[in-house]
């Protein structure tokens, strides 16, 4: 007969638990007596286990002292439960293995179960030499070691780089007729990519799938990474078909690792295609890989760029625009710079416009590439016109004192610069007529702020005006 507790209390205990009301949840296990339902050991345990399960650690733990209080003998199970949950943290596992050797001094004897969850939760936390004395003294004593067991240990020892210890567990598990899982194959194939042995990663998957053991996402972004890592693009992208072909939907990180692997290589029009083909499947980066992302995306620009390809990088500065990426200030650089130089001066504008509007401020390099690339077609009311920029004053200031290392080699016809001096374009000529005076025009540059009022602006050029003159004397 199906106890009460299992038809009318258990289901309320799950409830209340799952609710975040963990205190409701004892104060109904305690009315079970005005219920004339018996609280046996075993409903105990699993209340108790519902309270680890949900990560009620606290409450859990002044559950199980109330449980010493009314006399209900410690378990292995109840132990067991305990002990998983304290192998949870770093700072309770000290508490699991005093829990673990208090054991035999209370009639309980670990079992394999204790001693998995415990070398599990060591490797975890880098722990691998405690771990292997737990797994010594698990066999010594008679217990087992399951495939979990040598999985965890297994994973522990090729995150501390003990690779060849990690490959004798695996002949070891062979020799006992134990068949390793897809878990144990992930962990020895990350260690091998790793330690830069891609190759035998690889082998080590024809092995798994012989076994039928379908390897997981996790066990092909391994293999990619480590093929990337060692520039084996070619193979990296046949591991990304064959993962395709499996039904599984590789994610942005996996994309990444190959994007990168292209660049890192300089062939970034192959990256530039692969970023294209992330969108069209449709896959987004999270929170974790948003900065990657981004940077990648301005690696790539800049990389065309480098490589001769504007128009390419342009296609993708678009692409970035259009999904809110953001872009770098030298990725805006590395754009002007190139169409000016191309001629194109319509795309160079365009940009230049955008960097202000994302507040980014031009340096000097950039506003001599885009207003140089004007002036040299003889279209100075053009350029004002084109980049519509309302610099502030406090950009005037920075481009005033920060704005050439190197002698600028302007000509611009007189006329032009006089009507260059109406208010509307004061804040986009001034950095200009300072240019010109330094390069020793300064005749020209006064002319090209003629009706400039009075205020901050006008400052500015007498202390420019003076410096000029301290610099010549």
């Amino acid at each position: 007969m199906i106890s009460r507790f299992k038809i009318y209390f258990f289901p309320s205990v799950e409830v209340m638990v799952e609710f975040t009301k963990p205190l409701e949840a004892i104060r109904i296990f305690q009315k079970m007596k005005e219920y004339e339902c018996e609280r046996t050991q075993k409903s105990y345990i699993t209340v108790f286990a519902i309270l680890v399960g949900e990560n009620q650690l606290k409450l859990a733990l002044r559950f199980y002292r109330y449980m010493r209080e009314k006399g209900i003998p410690p378990s292995v199970t109840s132990l067991n439960v305990l002990i998983k949950a304290l192998c949870k943290n770093s700072g309770t596992m000290d508490a699991a293995l005093k829990i673990f050797h208090e054991m035999p001094n209370r009639g309980c004897i670990p079992d394999s179960y204790t001693y998995g969850t415990l070398i599990s939760g060591l490797c975890r936390f880098g722990k691998t030499n405690e771990a292997k004395e737990l797994f010594l003294e698990m066999s010594d004593k008679g217990c087992s070691p399951t495939v979990v067991t040598y999985s965890s240990l297994i994973h522990g020892l090729c995150q501390s780089n003990n690779l060849d210890e990690a490959m004798g567990l695996l002949d070891d598990m062979k020799r006992k007729g134990i068949e390793p899982n897809v878990f144990t194959f992930s962990s020895l194939m990350d260690g091998l990519c790793k330690g830069g042995h891609s190759s035998q990663a690889m082998e080590l998957l024809e092995i798994m799938v012989s076994k039928r053991h379908k390897p997981n996402t996790i066990t092909y972004s391994t293999l990619i990474h480590g093929l990337c890592k060692e520039g084996k693009l070619r193979e990296s992208l046949e591991i990304l078909d064959r993962m395709k072909l499996q039904g599984l939907k590789p994610d942005a990180g996996l994309y990444w690792k190959i994007i990168n692997g292209f660049c890192e290589v300089r062939k970034f029009q192959k990256a530039a295609n692969f970023i294209d083909e992330m969108v069209l499947d449709g896959i987004t980066p999270n929170r974790v890989t948003w900065s990657l992302h981004v940077r990648i995306h301005n690696t790539v620009v800049q990389g065309l760029l480098s490589e001769s390809e504007p128009n390419r990088a342009f296609q993708l500065y678009l692409s970035m625009r259009s999904r809110g990426l953001s872009v770098e200030a030298k990725t805006f650089d590395l754009l002007i710079n190139c169409f000016c130089k191309k001629g194109d001066l319509h795309k160079a504008a365009r940009i230049v416009e955008e960097m202000v509007l994302d507040g980014c401020i031009p340096d000097e390099g950039t506003w001599t590439a885009i207003v140089s690339g004007f002036w040299d077609r003889r279209k100075v009311r053009e350029t004002a016109d084109s980049i519509q920029i309302e610099l502030m004053d406090e950009v005037v200031e920075v481009l005033l004192y920060r704005v050439v290392t190197q002698p600028w080699k302007l000509r611009i016809p007189d006329q032009c610069l006089i009507e260059a001096g109406h208010d509307t374009l004061i804040k986009q000529y001034f950095p200009l007529s300072v240019m010109l005076n330094r390069q020793g025009q300064p005749q020209r540059a006064i002319n090209s702020n003629q009706g400039l009022a009075e205020g901050v602006t006008q400052r500015k050029w007498a202390i420019e005006l003076g410096n000029q003159e301290c610099n010549r004397e």
